[in-house]
């Protein structure tokens, strides 16, 4: 937890110091004055500042975003002493709706091509690894929610309207997100077709299935827990599990619905180790469960790692990031829902996004992610985001007229107050996770 925490400040640091520079040297280029620039908010206080020249530059101790203080201009600040004076010429009320449109476009922009950038350098540097449906040589195993549409298990996944699908990973993230109306499969040597219904995608989050097709993988033993009734038990790392009880279980899929019938029970498991096969005993807990990781399906069917030239990276990357941010996009419909809007979460979510462990790619793939959904939300048209100040500067340059300083001053109240309700209610949730476990 410790580690996410960490690369968690790390990437926020990065991304929000990039952003507010994305405001400042825009406003600098075109003489307007920036009274500070800090990385986190100093309600009160900061942890660190200098002065150079006009500006301030600091860290302040809350680590909700940072900001750049611009002269002339209503921001979260809500200062608006300088609005009752005459408007001098370095302010940021006095220059065209154009250069003034530009500054406020300047983060946005920022994360927007920095997340691209990153996608690139990481498929540069580590290339990427799929594992592709054709390595699916076992079928897949198939949610009970699909069967009444005529998927089953060991079926072979072909198509999704119409297309192949580029990786076995691919397959859950387009039925939840993409609307799939059909499944073309095999079963028997036979190509069949399957209708899903409109509303799959809200189905799977109101339910929580999030994975309803997946490669049907060998059980080999990879890891046994510290508190794992196996301790107890003739079972060691890379034994392979073919059945419970004398029933047959050579998928993970079919012993995971078989242990739940005999849960606290002692039972007999049959194992195949150094090619032999023999007969061990073992219980189950009360959970229904074993208590061992099995191997991945990547390691057990066959990754396929694509390394990429430099000339290459860029386009890969480039594909990457319009894969992400169109699904972040499309995503943002399920927060209209009941289930959607639980799902909310805040800061302990978005830690969760970083790897327990300290780890460079992972660390750097999740910075691009956040990069591109920080320029996604920051160009909402919402008061106090830098959407609500694009709004109202192209409201003016249409109609050639600004919006009553009163009226910005209320919509920017009324806009931070939408955000901390959101930010409250965000994080609230990622507590009550933890504390109900």
């Amino acid at each position: 937890m410790l580690n996410q925490a960490l690369q968690l400040l790390l990437s926020l640091s990065i991304l929000v110091v990039l952003h507010e520079a994305g405001h400042f040297l825009p406003a600098r280029w075109f003489k307007t004055r920036v009274e500070k620039f800090y990385l986190f908010f100093d309600a009160g206080f900061a942890l660190f500042k200098f002065k150079k020249g006009d500006t301030e530059y600091g860290i302040g101790w809350l680590p909700l975003g940072g900001y750049v203080k611009i002269s002339g201009m209503i921001d979260e600040s809500m200062d608006k002493g300088q609005l009752n004076s005459e408007p001098q010429p370095w302010e940021f009320r006095s220059k065209p709706a154009w250069q003034r449109l530009i500054i406020m476009l300047g983060g946005v922009t920022v994360n927007l091509v920095l997340g691209f950038l990153i996608y690139m350098m990481v498929m540069g540097v580590w290339g990427q690894t799929i594992l592709p449906v054709k390595n699916a040589v076992n079928g897949f195993a198939v949610d009970s929610m699909l069967y009444e549409y005529g998927l089953q298990d060991g079926d072979n996944i072909l198509t999704l309207d119409g297309i192949t699908p580029s990786s076995a990973e691919k397959i859950n993230k387009s039925l939840f997100l993409n609307g799939i109306k059909e499944v073309g499969y095999e079963r028997d040597g036979v190509a069949r077709k399957a209708v899903m219904p409109d509303d799959l995608g809200q189905q799977m989050l109101n339910t929580g299935k999030i994975v309803l097709i997946a490669p049907r993988i060998p059980i080999f033993i990879d890891t046994i827990a510290a508190d794992s009734p196996l301790k107890e038990f003739d079972i060691l790392q890379d034994d392979q599990l073919t059945a419970v009880n004398g029933i047959p279980t050579p998928y993970f899929d079919m012993l995971a619905d078989l242990l739940q019938t005999v849960k606290g029970e002692n039972v007999k498991l049959t194992i195949i180790r150094n090619g032999a096969s023999k007969d061990v005993s073992a219980r189950v807990d009360t959970l229904g469960k074993l208590g061992f990781r099995p191997r991945s399906s990547m390691e057990i069917l066959g990754i396929e790692h694509i390394d990429y030239s430099f000339v290459e990276s860029f386009g890969a990357g480039y594909n990457l990031g319009v894969e992400k941010l169109t699904d972040y996009v499309v995503s943002i419909r399920f927060i209209f829902s009941s289930a959607g809007v639980k799902q909310m979460g805040g800061f302990g979510a978005i830690g969760g996004m970083f790897n327990p462990g300290w780890d460079w790619e992972g660390f750097w793939v999740a910075t691009a992610f956040l990069s591109l959904i920080l320029a996604f939300m920051n160009i909402l048209p919402i008061p106090a985001l830098d959407g609500g100040h694009v709004m109202f500067l192209l409201y003016e340059i249409i109609t050639g007229k600004t919006p009553p300083q009163k009226f910005m001053e209320i919509a920017q109240m009324l806009g931070m107050l939408l955000l901390l309700t959101l930010v409250l209610y965000a994080n609230g949730n990622d507590i009550w996770k933890w504390i109900s476990g």
